[in-house]
């Protein structure tokens, strides 16, 4: 019965694994295939896999860049991940600490994420044309940075609401000024949710594709703006394998990163769901 209840353990996890996972296998199954392939056998098994499609996502061309989007999306997505963290740290802890804008900033912030962002669309344009941030990774990276504030700061305000005050009490009691205690305390108690909040800042800002569409036009344009003119490369139509080729290549930066910090945003997730 022990054994009976094991296999059927794996096989709801093992089928419930196919069906997420089901949209990433038809990609890769696509970016295999030729495309005189693609036309006569569009399911899932393989018959001359190729590596072509990913060679030619890989070539630079006049048009098409995939390294110049990368590295665009790359630097869009550090500063849309690393800013919030930087901004919410002080003041989670003078909100949690302080009260500072606890009952008015906080519910603020956090109801400004959900609003739809086509609302800011019009004169944020016309606030980055007369700024001169038009078309710069810098300046994708700055609203970016501003749309994952929200989730950063609710993260980093848990956080810090679950340290002991007395720790705070003894660090003054020994001297310790406030960027010790900051660095010292908060952030080394906090490095679970910090990294759960550097995670999901950088994949929100890596898939953000409204901002990118309508701030950039060509030296800053990101991978997801980038990867749709894989679709029209085809000449009378689309490539399929290029387009999947490419949408694997746009992947990997944040699902590397997801695998790398998973231990971290386990240990954030789990915070605080047991006191005793």
């Amino acid at each position: 019965m022990s054994r009976g209840y094991s296999l059927l353990r794996w096989g709801v996890f093992l089928s419930v694994a196919l069906l997420f996972n089901l949209p990433v296998i038809s990609t890769a199954v696509t970016a295999l295939k030729s495309a005189a392939e693609m036309g006569t056998n569009p399911g899932f098994w393989i018959e001359q896999p190729t590596l072509n499609n990913l060679r030619a996502v890989l070539t630079v061309s006049e048009r098409l860049n995939v390294y110049g989007f990368l590295k665009n999306s790359l630097i869009a997505a550090l500063i849309g991940s690393v800013l919030p963290i930087v901004l919410s740290l002080p003041a989670a802890y003078a909100m949690v600490r302080r009260g500072v804008g606890n009952h008015v900033l906080l519910p603020l912030v956090v109801n400004l994420r959900a609003m739809p962002l086509i609302i800011f669309a019009i004169p944020l344009y016309m606030a980055y044309q007369y700024l001169g941030l038009l078309d710069t990774p810098w300046g994708l990276g700055l609203i970016l940075a501003v749309v994952n504030l929200p989730l950063s700061l609710m993260l980093v305000v848990n956080a810090v609401s679950e340290i002991p005050l007395e720790m705070d009490e003894a660090a003054q009691m020994d001297g310790a000024r406030m960027r010790h205690m900051l660095w010292q305390i908060v952030v080394p108690i906090c490095r679970p949710s910090l990294a759960t909040a550097l995670v999901f800042g950088f994949i929100n800002a890596w898939n953000e594709f409204l901002f990118g569409l309508m701030l950039t036009t060509r030296d800053a344009v990101p991978m997801t703006v980038g990867a749709s003119f894989f679709f029209a490369s085809g000449g009378g139509g689309v490539d399929w394998g290029l387009a999947a080729a490419v949408i694997l290549v746009a992947c990997l930066p944040p699902m590397v990163l997801g695998l790398l910090m998973y231990r971290q945003i386990s240990s954030s997730m789990l915070a605080g769901a047991v006191k005793g």
